[in-house]
């Protein structure tokens, strides 16, 4: 990478022996239109311009990151504690000098200047209350926090990050209600707050995240029903909101099944849905995984249930289903695993495959 100070820039480009570039870039563009060597000796170039065309070609200074994310990063860093202290060194995040980036820290060119877009600061057991400063990394597209000892709730401030796609907050101590604020990260892909103690209802306002894909909401305490609206999120692959306290039906959450369209994963088990299995469900063409396990949902299982093209893994298990099992999901040309035990079940119901804890695997949300 090659950069010039600021007071050089006026020089090198008053002389036309020197090379035109973007100042503090990390690209440098050499053009040599203007180098003119051929037709302007050496001895003309003043010195000046020698200096100003020895700082690019050898990359003398660096630009500095805004003040705003150094500034950000040095709260953020006074409340975290030893674990990263030690790995935080310099007075610029994004590295200064000899000095490499901060651990954790990746930053990109902007202007002038150097700003934080990504920040992981995970697994080494942080305490304390979640770091409000975060919310002033403007440019921020990931933040990953995630298996830590954070606390409290998330700030209302964290609809600052607009930028931002991936939140992984997963595995750690958070609580209260999540804000509505989220519904303002129109970029989010990728939403992971499991494994904490959020309780209240899930907010409404996670259906507004039009690029959300994946949304783990999985061993909290919410409560309340699902928002159907969140099947208006056209690029949901994947939903997990179980081991929660959540009630209601999922005629609720899917209505006319006009819902959902690229929804792959459905996980709603270990909660006290009610009610029995619609019809419309078939009509989530996508759907591979239907987890419904251990919750107080009644009826018989719907033949229509058969007509989910891609459907894999069904499990029913510990409900209050009643009547016989549609023929046609033991003939089914995707279904591998059927479980059905702790149900009402007529004699000859019969599982399907080797029930386990699925582990899906998908390069898409692999970070």
């Amino acid at each position: 990478m090659i950069h010039a100070p600021c007071d050089v820039l006026s020089a090198c480009k008053a002389s036309p022996s020197c090379v035109q570039f973007n100042f503090c870039s990390i690209r440098l563009s050499l053009s040599f239109t203007l180098l003119k060597i051929d037709t302007l000796p050496m001895a003309r170039s003043s010195g000046m311009a020698v200096i100003c065309c020895f700082l690019l070609l050898f990359g003398a200074v660096r630009c500095k990151t805004v003040k705003r994310d150094v500034k950000a990063l040095n709260e953020i860093k006074a409340s975290l504690g030893w674990r990263v202290v030690y790995a935080w060194v310099g007075d610029d995040p994004c590295g200064d000098g000899d000095l490499p980036p901060w651990s954790g820290v990746t930053c990109s060119q902007q202007g002038d200047y150097r700003v934080v877009t990504e920040l992981e600061v995970y697994a080494v057991s942080i305490v304390g209350p979640f770091p409000t400063a975060v919310t002033n990394l403007l440019d921020l597209t990931r933040l990953d926090l995630h298996n830590n000892k954070l606390t409290g709730p998330i700030p209302s401030q964290i609809g600052r990050l607009k930028h931002l796609r991936i939140l992984n907050l997963r595995w750690n101590k958070l609580q209260d209600v999540l804000p509505s604020e989220i519904g303002e990260l129109k970029k989010l892909t990728h939403l992971y707050l499991s494994f904490n103690s959020f309780k209240g209802e899930i907010p409404v306002e996670l259906s507004n995240l039009p690029e959300l894909r994946y949304l783990y909401l999985h061993e909290n305490r919410f409560s309340g029903k699902i928002p159907p609206e969140l099947g208006n999120l056209k690029n949901l692959r994947h939903l997990d909101v179980s081991n929660n306290h959540l009630t209601g039906t999922l005629r609720d959450l899917i209505g006319n099944g006009n819902c959902f369209p690229s929804l792959r994963n459905l996980y709603l088990n270990n909660n006290q849905l009610g009610g029995g299995l619609p019809d419309q469900l078939a009509n989530l063409s996508n759907l591979e995984i239907l987890y419904l396990s251990y919750n107080k949902m009644t009826g018989a299982v719907p033949p229509k249930l058969v007509q989910i093209p891609r459907l894999t893994y069904l499990y029913l298990d510990h409900n209050a289903f009643i009547g016989r099992i549609p023929e046609g999901l033991y003939k089914h040309p995707f279904l591998k695993e059927l479980y059905i035990e702790g149900n009402n079940f007529k004699p000859g119901a019969k599982a399907k495959g080797m029930h386990k804890v699925l582990d899906v695997i998908d390069t898409e949300f692999l970070f």
